[in-house]
C-alpha cells in the first residue's frame, strides 16, 4: 500500500479573491520522480494541462521544465490576479501507484472551511472537476457536511455553479458579530485526458464542433475556462 501525501502547502494570500481546488497531484510529485516536463508546483503534470490552457488564455510563454523560473512564473501568476490553490486531499492510500481518484482510499481531508474562515477575500472556489466518486466538489460536499453546510444549486449548465453561505465570528469594536459571506463555486471540466470522453458527449461541444471541425476539447477547455482565469 502506497501512502500518497500531498507534496505542497496551500498557496493562498492576504488578498487571494479564487481558490483552486482539486484532489491532489500524481504520486510521482511526492516521491521526486519529475518527467522532464513537468513543474514542481501545483498543478505541474504537463499531462494533466492546466497551466496550458491558462497559458494559452493569457498567452504567458510558460516554461515546462523542472527549473525554479517554471515555479516562479506560476507564482507570480496566480498572484498578480489573486487565485490561490488548496487542494482538499492530504493524503490517501493506494494500492496502484497512479494519479486516479478512484484508486484513493483511507482519504485525509484539508480543512478547506477553515482556510477560507482565515482568508476572508475569498468568494469563489474554482473545482478542477465535478460530484463524482473522489473528484474535489465530492469530497469538499462531504467536508461541509462536518460544519453543517451544503451547497445550493445556481445553474445547472456546465460548469455547473453553487453557492453555500459561511458564518465566522469577526471582532468588530470590542465585542465579537457573526459575520455572513456568500462563496461561490464552479464545478470546471477536469483538465486531465480522461474527461475528453464526457466533453465529446456534451451538446455544447458538439455544437461548436460541427460549426468548426478543427474545434476540439482543448479549445473548448479554453473557452470554458477563460471566463474564470
Amino acid at each position: 500500500m502506497f501512502l500518497h501525501k500531498h507534496p505542497y502547502p496551500p498557496f493562498i494570500k492576504d488578498n487571494t479573491e479564487k481558490l483552486i481546488v482539486g484532489t491532489l497531484p500524481p504520486p510521482r510529485f511526492s516521491t521526486g520522480e519529475l518527467l522532464e516536463q513537468d513543474v514542481d508546483f501545483c498543478y505541474g503534470s504537463y499531462y494533466n494541462s492546466l497551466w496550458l490552457f491558462i497559458d494559452k488564455i493569457h498567452n504567458l510563454n510558460f516554461r515546462y521544465d523542472n527549473s525554479k523560473e517554471a515555479i516562479e512564473q506560476r507564482k507570480q501568476f496566480l498572484i498578480k490576479n489573486k487565485i490561490g490553490v488548496c487542494d482538499i486531499v492530504a493524503s490517501c492510500e493506494r494500492e496502484k501507484i497512479d494519479a486516479s481518484d478512484l484508486g484513493m482510499s483511507n482519504v485525509k481531508l484539508r480543512d478547506i472551511v477553515g482556510y477560507l474562515k482565515q482568508h476572508s477575500n475569498i468568494k469563489t472556489i474554482l473545482f478542477t472537476g465535478g460530484n463524482s466518486k473522489n473528484g474535489p466538489e465530492y469530497f469538499f460536499r462531504k467536508h461541509l457536511k462536518d460544519y453543517n453546510l451544503k451547497l445550493e444549486l445556481v445553474t445547472n449548465e456546465v460548469p455547473r455553479i453553487h453557492k453555500f453561505t459561511l458564518s465566522h465570528p469577526e471582532l468588530v469594536s470590542g465585542f465579537h458579530k457573526e459575520n455572513e459571506r456568500t462563496i461561490k463555486t464552479v464545478s470546471l471540466t477536469s483538465a486531465s485526458g480522461a474527461a475528453n470522453i464526457s466533453i465529446s458527449r456534451l451538446p455544447l461541444y458538439r455544437q461548436l464542433k460541427a460549426k468548426n471541425p478543427e474545434f476540439n476539447t482543448f479549445d473548448f477547455r479554453v473557452m470554458q475556462y477563460s471566463e474564470f482565469f
